[in-house]
Order: C-alpha cells, then structure tokens, then sequence
C-alpha cells in the first residue's frame, strides 16, 4: 500500500516513521524534510497535492498540516475518489475560526469558556469590560499557535490589542489542568488516542509568549477512564455528529473543578503532540488510518505501549520571535544512540551538511520504564545535539510527576 503524507514538519515526521514500520506500506511525503527522507520518498512539490496523490499512485493519503484542510483539499480528493484522512472544508472550520468555532459550542451544548467576540479593537475594548483578569484574547483564524494571549490585566490586554489584528475572540480565563484529546473520526465511529499534554508557552514554568508548542508528554495516567468517557460524550461525539467529522479531531480542554471545557478545536493530529502519540503507539497504524478513510472503524483498534513517552522541542534562537536560520546541527547520531528518536520539524541540507530552517527544529522523543525516567531519557538525548541559539524547556513533564504526586500523598 502507498500512503503519501502531507507535510514537513515534526508531526509528519513522526507519522512516516510510525507508517515505515508497516509491512508492505512504501510511504512518500509531500514536501517532506531531511528527517522524513530516511524513511520515506520525499517528493518536491511541482503541482497540488491531489497531483503528487494521482503521479504516485497513493491508496491513501494522510493530510498533516490545518492549513490545506481549510483550503480544501479532502474536498478534491473526494471528488476524485480518492482516499484521504481528514475533515471536508466545512467541518475544517473549527479550527479556521475561533468564532466559528465557540459559536459551535455553544449551538451544540459543547461545554467551554464564556466568551465574546470582536470584530475590531474598539468592540474588543467594550467586551473586555465583561471580564475579570487574566482574560484570555484570541485571533479569529488560523496563527500557527501563536494567536493566544492571556492578559493578567488591562494594560497587557490593550497590548493584545494592538498585536492581535482583526477579529477576536475574548474569552474568561478557565483555572485548572491543560490536556489535548485527539480522536480518530470516520463520521459514525470514534477512536481516542492516548492522552497527551503540550507546552505552549516558550519558558519554563509557563512563562512567556505561546509557541506553536516546546515539547508533550504522552502518558495513560494523564486521564482516568471515566474522564475520557465524559469527554467523548459531552464533546467529541456532540461535535462528530453535527458536522459528520471525520479525521482527526483534536480538542484541547481544560480539566475545570465543573469537568472538561473545550477550549479550541484542532481539525488535524497536533504538533508536537503527534511525536510522543507515534511513539508510544503499538498497534501498526496504517490499518487504522485506511479504515477511518473508508468509513470502517468500528472494528479498528489501538494498543499503546504502558511506558511513557516524552519529547522536547529544540528551538531557534528568539524564537518563537524573529530568529536566524542556516545554523548547522550536530548530534544526532548520539542522541538516537542514546535511545531517543529525533524528529526534524525545521531543517534543510546545507552545502555544510544538515542546518536549521525554521523556529521549531527538532523533536526528541524517548521514553521510559515511567514518566520520570521518560523525562531523565529524553533530556539525556537532547543535551547530545546543538546548534548556535539552540533553546528549550527543562519541565516537560513535570506536570504529570507532580499530579502523579499529589494523588500519591501518604501511600
């Protein structure tokens, strides 16, 4: 079986390494990068992506990124009869509009944050009276993660203003624990991938501006069963049944003392929640992603491994700012010889050799006997690689030891 993997980032990555264990599946990716080309045809760009699908002959065709969702593209390979996972341009609007989005919610009875929306600064400016501090201020279309701002008070809120452009999303500030809840979707039938947490924010301790995400956890304890099953039934089931979703259908949700609260809608796997997802994953996935593109999954099934998997994004210098690209990588070789698998999310062949082309460079996943050692593993690997500016957190995970502790006070 062909499948082509739309992308080049980390997540699509991880997904043409998790694809290339499959018997008899050849994988191709469209662009691809350096990383995906050890374990797929990379095939450069010349026409659309259902051009690349037909010239290769793909049986299936995974899509990675939000942005050819929104534009399309499983519309055109439907009408040519093609298969594809992920959601029609219709449903794809989830993610491709906040306001769309939250006005979803509270049409289909989807539990989330009060909210408000804006089309310009001085209707952000009346709606913000109708909130306390932080307040969260959010930009209407698609940001690449980096449309949130969470003001503490009105001076970082007019801040916002003048940052975020164009419609806005103004939302109350939801205490409680973050976690991102990926189901696999065919329109009738659902299944949840194991449960993950990013990092958005650039420093540690959450501190600074919000990135497309600096690292995830991927983790059974992160969600007790009877928490899963409340969130399939009051918001991945409400949501696949009223847009007949299908593909990956990603919430991310607050654990709020009144349960789980959706806070945005994702319409695709999330990066970089998909490298420790991927690698933690048992089940041979090609299986699964050809029965959720033929309406098939009722039968399907995915066992996960119990060790978690832990990775950690190594960023550019000033990112998620202005940064310099072209700044040659090394060490590779010796993290993956220490057990993790490096994923590239921002890197191209130099005349040098291997260097960094994006903010978000590479992804280092390992895991371990429990999230503890999964962390010590992961950290191990990443200080092997550098880059000039090279920076990344130093608490991925530490959320999940410290619940881990908190439930196991006095045992």
């Amino acid at each position: 079986m062909k499948i082509l993997v739309l992308g080049s980032g980390g997540r699509e990555h991880a997904l043409c390494w998790k694809l290339a264990q499959s018997p008899d599946v050849q994988v191709f990716a469209a662009p691809g990068n350096p990383g995906m080309a050890r374990v797929a045809t990379c095939i450069s760009q010349a026409g659309s992506f259902l051009e690349v699908a037909e010239q290769i002959g793909a049986d299936l065709t995974v899509v990675g990124p939000e942005v050819p969702l929104v534009n399309g593209v499983v519309d055109e390979f439907r009408a040519k009869s093609k298969l594809i996972v992920g959601p029609d341009r219709n449903a794809a609007r989830l993610e491709g509009s906040k306001i769309f989005a939250k006005r979803f919610f509270a049409q289909s009875g989807i539990p989330t944050a009060g909210f408000a929306t804006a089309d310009n600064e001085t209707e952000a400016r009346a709606a913000l009276d109708r909130f306390g501090f932080p307040v969260v201020l959010k930009a209407d279309g698609l940001a690449a993660g980096k449309g949130v701002v969470i003001a503490q008070d009105r001076a970082q809120a007019e801040a916002a203003l003048s940052q975020l452009k164009g419609r806005l999303v103004i939302e109350e500030f939801l205490r409680g624990e973050e976690v991102s809840f990926i189901a696999l979707c065919d329109g009738r039938d659902v299944i949840p991938l194991a449960p993950t947490q990013d990092h958005k924010a650039v420093f540690d301790g959450d501190k600074g501006p919000n990135t497309g995400g600096m690292g995830a956890y991927c983790d059974s304890a992160i969600l007790a069963e009877a928490e899963t099953q409340q969130i399939l039934r009051t918001i991945i089931y409400p949501a696949m049944d009223a847009t007949n979703f299908t593909g990956f259908l990603y919430a991310g949700l607050m654990l709020t003392a009144d349960g789980p609260k959706a806070l945005e809608f994702n319409v695709r796997l999330g990066d970089p929640e998909t490298q420790p997802l991927m690698h933690r994953m048992q089940s041979d996935f090609a299986p699964v992603l050809l029965a959720a593109a033929e309406g098939k999954l009722a039968t399907a099934r995915i066992e996960w491994r119990r060790e978690p998997s832990v990775c950690v994004v190594l960023a550019s210098g000033g990112y998620p700012g202005e940064y310099e690209t072209g700044k040659p990588i090394t060490g590779i070789d010796d993290a993956q010889a220490a057990g993790a698998e490096v994923f590239h999310a921002g890197t191209r062949l130099g005349p040098a050799g291997l260097e960094t082309s994006g903010g978000r460079v590479l992804g280092v996943t390992a895991r371990g006997h429990d999230l503890r050692d999964a962390i010590r593993n992961t950290y191990a690997a990443a200080k092997q690689i550098h880059f000039d500016g090279m920076h990344y957190r130093n608490d991925i995970g530490r959320k999940g030891i410290e619940r881990y502790n908190r439930n196991n006070v006095g045992t």
